[in-house]
């Protein structure tokens, strides 16, 4: 296998069943020699510096009902909030002084916060903050709609596929939902011009080999500036609250695989991995990562944001323990650094 890992890192491409093969061969000698390869290719790109971005979870309402969320509208037990635009500006403000030069707004598909209304906070964000670039992480939306907030001024859309394999897709989703929308929606943002991220969850319900090599074969074709990848965690109250978590090993050894096939991607150490280990976001760089997202959200909503069970709102994640961040990520030889940390081409 170590072959198909140095010619993945030659040709930054392979077929599906080399996929297969290298998905079913993953064992702790070839995932090690996977990472070294993957720090590799990281610092060609991006040395051992660490971007951050500022975190804002901002509603979680949404008026989807997908089965592995914590906040799927029919998940009547979830206590819901929507920050207001002066709240949300108050954690930019406290995040620039802090150092972020990056904010994500990510939110469910809140009927509250429409077009119109996303695009005014958008533009107050960067009529306050010119430097700052503006991640939008809320769902699937038309053509137009994406258009207007890049006009507005956002920089940057996050939006996980979470499996391009058609059925598996049908498998984690109602009906109303489509595998073939949202990858439209990944093509428009990208023509569009915003710098663009996909992903998805390792470990989720029927996901396999077969499964992963098809999200490995999107991602290629797309080629996107970001790859969000976090092992997939149960969440209570929802048709998946008894299915197992993905692995710490599995989703390693996929941001490994992510880094030589884009050598240059914007790669994220998820919450979702310093959830599962204490130690996540650390082996998250070991593997690969180049980004971290600490929480910016106001305290008391934090824990209200649950996509999935156990997250971590300790105070570990939080964006203003940015010295303990420093100091963690010194330890495995990165350094966090101030910047907007745009993606860089080849």
């Amino acid at each position: 296998m170590k072959t198909l890992i140095d010619r993945l890192g030659r040709e930054h491409a392979l077929s599906r069943a080399e996929w297969i093969a290298l998905l079913r061969s993953r064992d702790a000698e070839t995932a090690r020699y996977l990472f070294g390869k993957a720090r590799e290719a990281r610092r060609r790109y991006y040395g051992d510096d660490v971007y951050i971005r500022g975190l804002i979870e901002f509603t979680n309402c949404c008026r989807n009902d997908c089965y592995y969320c914590g906040i799927r509208r029919s998940n009547t037990r979830a206590s819901r909030y929507r920050l207001t635009e002066e709240e949300i500006l108050a954690c930019c403000r406290e995040g620039w002084a802090i150092g972020y030069r990056t904010f994500v707004l990510q939110g469910g598909e809140d009927p509250a916060w429409g077009p119109d209304r996303i695009a005014a906070l958008v533009a107050s964000i960067k009529q306050a903050f010119p430097a700052c670039a503006v991640t939008l992480s809320v769902g699937e939306h038309d053509r137009e709609t994406y258009r207007r907030w890049f006009e507005a001024g956002a920089d940057r859309y996050l939006l996980r596929q979470e499996t391009a394999d058609n059925a598996h897709y049908r498998l984690l989703h109602p009906p109303e939902l489509s595998p073939e929308n949202r990858k439209r929606c990944l093509w428009d943002l990208k023509e569009i011009g915003y710098q663009v991220g996909c992903g998805l969850m390792a470990g989720s319900p029927g996901q396999g080999p077969e499964q992963l090599a098809e999200d490995f074969l999107f991602m290629r074709e797309l080629e996107p500036d970001m790859v969000g990848i976090g092992p997939f965690v149960p969440a209570r109250h929802t048709p998946f609250a008894d299915q197992p978590a993905g692995s710490l090993d599995l989703t390693l050894f996929l941001l490994g695989l992510v880094r030589l096939m884009l050598p240059n991607v914007l790669l994220p150490a998820t919450t979702a991995l310093g959830t599962v280990h204490p130690r996540g976001r650390e082996l998250g760089m070991l593997a690969g990562a180049n980004v971290c997202m600490p929480n910016l959200s106001p305290p008391g909503v934090r824990d209200k944001y649950a996509l999935y069970d156990h997250k971590l709102c300790t105070g570990e994640e939080a964006a203003q323990n940015l010295q303990s961040l420093r100091e963690r990520m010194a330890s495995i030889g990165c350094r966090v650094v101030v910047a907007r940390g745009d993606h860089k081409p080849r």
